[in-house]
């Protein structure tokens, strides 16, 4: 299976992409930033066939160019994993964001995944093949953080996209989902919280045991195998009947249920 993942020099696309190589997919990354985006492919080069694309999630060409070098690389497209990082002001309240904040987290958590949707389903769908998409969320689009308020209004129509993309074009094997991340151990995670413990007036140890650690009953973080064998199933024809599905795996952080 050939595999985009987004955003993934570092972090939860990096780690997304090293479980998909173990489990014997073929991988394109892309960052923006070139030097992150070649340590990731020296370290991933070691678990299976990988390529990198330098791409600006911002840059309508560079979008048009994954997908185009991708299907080049891989002699087609089977799958996309949609991860982004954080617009530049978060962690920010919302009194505290501008015009222009809203613009870039419009651009990067709805127009970006909604464009690249576009185009691999216009490829799909003229090439006759089947096609899955996985939007990498966060669970606080249900339980907002008013930190992250700029994602988290921007990043749930993901929702709405998937289930959209599965019940428009599901008849022709083209699927969709979205994935409600709760806490994983990353640098963008780590980066955030110190900047929330520090206008707290908090040690980092503090915000990360109550806002991450304290969250759940497991106490912990989640871990990148339980993450990846979550996707490599809803990859798989396995998760057909599940299409247009929004699944969460947070280690039972939201209190809330969906009826």
């Amino acid at each position: 299976m050939g595999v985009i993942v987004t955003a993934s020099s570092r972090g939860i696309g990096l780690n997304v992409a090293r479980e998909l190589l173990k489990r014997n997919a073929r991988v394109v990354i892309s960052s923006r930033n070139e030097e992150n985006l070649k340590k990731a492919l020296d370290e991933l080069s070691s678990y299976g066939e990988v390529y990198s694309i330098r791409t600006n999630l911002f840059d309508q060409h560079d979008l048009e160019n994954l997908i185009k070098e991708s299907w080049a690389l891989l002699g087609g497209i089977d799958a996309l994993v949609w991860n982004a990082g954080n617009v530049r002001c978060e962690p920010c309240l919302l009194h505290e964001a501008t015009y222009v904040d809203w613009i870039e987290a419009s651009a990067l958590h709805t127009v970006a995944p909604g464009y690249l949707t576009t185009l691999l389903v216009q490829a799909w769908l003229e090439k006759k093949r089947r096609g899955v998409l996985v939007y990498l969320n966060s669970v606080s689009i249900k339980e907002p953080m008013p930190p992250l308020i700029l994602a988290d209004v921007t990043r749930a129509g993901l929702v709405q996209l998937a289930k959209s993309v599965s019940r428009t074009y599901g008849k022709h094997g083209i699927r969709a989902y979205s994935v409600l991340l709760g806490s994983f151990d990353t640098p963008g995670a780590r980066m955030n919280l110190k900047a929330v413990a520090e206008a707290r007036g908090e040690t980092f140890e503090e915000t990360w045991e109550r806002e991450v650690l304290g969250r759940t009953p497991l106490h912990r973080t989640g871990r990148w195998s339980e993450l990846g064998s979550l996707i490599a199933f809803l990859l798989s024809e396995e998760a057909e009947y599940m299409l247009g599905s929004t699944v969460v795996i947070d280690g039972a952080m939201t209190r809330g249920i969906d009826i």
